[in-house]
Order: structure tokens, then sequence, then C-alpha cells
């Protein structure tokens, strides 16, 4: 197998994460974003969408989207499951992970894509190009503060966000943080104590370096 990704690119780490965290050896294999290599005609025959991480198996089988390469990885080699063992730990896993890429990831994605001079032209990743709609910054601004409240609400209760132990749901809220305080300049709230000690530890874990 083979994971084509991009060290700056969040939705990479989600994945490179979630390997290391099963011990997993797979090829990575770099794609250029600065350079837009994703649109090159070699990449577009691998992802059609132009768009990063892609998993490819070792028959040729291209799989994009992050849930997608997740789901494939956590039952091929189910040894670490990070999406679940039961039906009922599958739904929460599934439940707080999408919670906290819509709610969190796509509300610091949509800022960034909306506020970057570098993005002109390209509020949307993919294949199509979108102009960007300044207005929009200071409603994900919102979004992300709403993001904060609510797992901090969350993790009052619980020691990772999908229960009692580390799951994916842990991986995108963790990468959501680090891309929200890197390249949004909203790190979490001094008064998130819950949600600052949840991250502290998720973020001491090896895999976070991946």
């Amino acid at each position: 197998m083979k994971l084509y990704h991009s060290n700056g690119s969040p939705n990479s780490r989600r994945v490179r994460i979630l390997i290391a965290e099963k011990g997993l050896d797979i090829e990575l294999a770099p794609v250029d974003l600065g350079a837009k290599e994703q649109f090159s005609d070699a990449y577009r025959a691998i992802n059609a969408r132009a768009v990063v991480p892609t998993l490819v198996l070792d028959d040729g089988t291209a799989i994009g989207e992050v849930p997608a390469i997740m789901r494939y990885l956590d039952e091929a080699y189910p040894k670490v499951p990070l999406l679940g063992v039961t039906p009922k730990e599958k739904a929460l896993i599934t439940m707080w992970e999408r919670r906290a890429e819509l709610e969190g990831f796509a509300s610091v994605m949509e800022g960034v894509r909306n506020a970057a001079a570098g993005l002109k032209g390209r509020a949307f990743s993919g294949p199509h190009g979108y102009e960007q709609i300044p207005a929009l910054i200071e409603r994900s601004k919102q979004r992300v503060a709403n993001f904060y409240t609510d797992f901090e609400a969350r993790l009052k209760d619980v020691e990772f966000v999908a229960g009692d132990r580390f799951s994916a749901a842990d991986i995108t809220t963790l990468v959501t943080v680090d891309f929200a305080t890197k390249a949004f300049a909203m790190p979490i709230p001094d008064d998130s104590v819950a949600l600052k000690h949840w991250y502290d530890a998720v973020s001491a874990r090896p895999s976070a370096a991946a």
C-alpha cells in the first residue's frame, strides 16, 4: 500500500496519526501542494478530485476521503480498533468523529480558505475553483468558538471524545485544534480547562507527531 499525502495537509495528518496508532508500515508518497502537484495529470489519474490524502492498495484500488481511508485501515487491520468494536461503540465514535469534522475541522477550513491570500479562487479544495467570500471569516471564527465551547462541555464528562478510550474522534479533534491554532490563530480558550487537559494528554501520544 501507499499513502499519497502532504506534510502540510491536516487531512493527511489525520490518516498518518491513525496509521501510527495502529503500528502500520505504509509507504508515504509526498504530494507537493505548494507546487500544485495535486493538479498534475499523474496525480489526477490517482485521485480525480485532486486532493490528498489517497490510499492506494496493492491491487491498485485508490481510496480517497479521510473517513473512507480510516474505515478501510481499521477493518483491514483490526488489532488496534480506532473506530469501535461493538455496534454501539462504532456508532458513538462515528457520531463524535463526524461532529468534530463538521463543527470544528470544517469551520477552520472554511475560515482559512476564505482568508488566505494564496488561496484566491480556491475557496474549496478539489478540482473546481471558487472565489473567496471574506464575509465568511467572522462566521467561521464564531463556529470555531462554539466548537470549543461544546467540546469543553463534552470533555468535562469523559476522558476521551467518544468515551473511555482513544479513537478516531480524538484524532480529528486533535488535528482540528492544531489546525485552528496554527492556521487560524484560534487556540483553545484559557477557560476551557477540560479541553486543555484532554489536549495535553492526547498531544503527548507518540502518534501525535505523525
